[in-house]
């Protein structure tokens, strides 16, 4: 049975239009520790962090009460590198089922006693980056052996049946002409792939950047290419939109309206509250952060998945729930393990 039920589905689309009309976020991102044990080119994070002062499991249950989100990310930094982070999702979870919990993982630390003490503990989702459909994520993770235990471990445990397993890919430009190969890989291994946009605002390395004329036509026919292939296709996780809007975000160079620290945010490992991952200013309360940063943000520089799901108006977000009711009876049909 998956993790997540039709009724609950129905609960988290109307936590996430009442936090429309009472103005708390969709999403909290709760990094629970900058460590990290990849160091990714395209990431400002990589090895541990010295003496870094972390939040209780307890104090994930208070802040999960107080923001009250629809959808809560468990991410770093590595979150697996956290002993404790079952008991953390644990704390998260509510006791009607929400919020959906999405942990995101590089995957190295991922195996089949994690992820079902991590799936008992009330995570909907695992999150994995795989940037190469082949050993070339290895030296873009810089992490030797990591494609070979994500080839043999994700199999193994997509073979549970939950459909619990979406890989994330930050389109960039080197890996821009493999984008259907990863989707091949999804499919192979029996899991879900989500497709998100690179940005240099981490490490200011433009070289990773779709910007050439070849590349962006390389780029608009694979989103064309990925449309249509989404209309039969169940492992494709981006709608339609945000696919599109990915395309506009490279076609432009930027994208406005950004509503960081208002649709969502982040918590720091030591509970500060920042806007997001790439603008790290804390701040003592969401609304001096809303004051002092959303109301005055005139930054365009992202196009990430957090922001492709919270961002689209109300009426877009209700034009969309049938996708995600699709995709929860596709999850709830699927045969448990034997």
């Amino acid at each position: 049975m998956a993790n997540f039920s039709a009724h609950q589905g129905i609960r988290l689309a109307g936590r996430g239009i009442k936090n429309y009309l009472v103005d708390l976020p969709l999403v909290v991102s709760f990094e629970v520790t900058l460590s990290c044990n990849c160091n990714c080119r395209h990431c400002d994070l990589g090895g541990p962090v010295r003496d870094e002062r972390q939040l209780e499991p307890s104090d994930y249950d208070r802040l999960t009460r107080v923001f009250n989100p629809a959808v809560v990310q468990i991410s770093g930094g590595e979150p697996l590198l956290r002993k404790d982070v079952g008991a953390i999702a644990r704390a998260i979870k509510q006791a009607n089922g929400l919020p959906y919990v999405i942990l995101v993982t590089n995957g190295w630390l991922l195996n089949e006693e994690k992820y079902l003490e991590l799936y008992e503990a009330g995570v909907n989702q695992f999150s994995v980056s795989l940037d190469f459909p082949d050993a070339r994520h290895d030296e873009f993770r810089q992490r030797p052996g990591l494609y070979h235990r994500l080839d043999t471990t994700l199999p193994k445990l997509a073979s549970f049946g939950h459909r619990d397993i979406i890989l994330n890919s930050a389109i960039t430009a080197a890996n821009l002409r493999d984008l259907l190969g990863l989707l091949e890989r999804a499919m192979e291994w029996g899991v879900s792939l989500s497709y998100s946009a690179y940005t240099p605002l981490r490490t200011g390395r433009q070289e990773y950047c779709v910007a050439s004329d070849d590349d962006m036509e390389v780029l608009r026919g694979t989103v064309r290419h990925l449309i249509e292939l989404r209309k039969h296709n169940d492992h494709i996780a981006n709608t339609e939109g945000v696919l599109l809007s990915t395309l506009k975000f490279f076609e432009q160079g930027s994208m406005p309206n950004c509503k960081a620290g208002q649709r969502f945010m982040v918590v720091m490992p030591d509970g500060s509250l920042v806007p997001c991952s790439l603008h790290r200013q804390k701040y003592g309360s969401r609304r001096e952060m809303i004051e002092s940063f959303t109301r005055h943000n005139e930054c365009s520089g992202c196009y990430v998945a957090i922001r492709s799901f919270s961002e689209p108006s109300l009426l877009s977000q209700m034009k969309g729930l049938p996708h995600f009711a699709k995709q929860l009876l596709v999850r709830n049909r699927a045969p448990a393990r034997s």
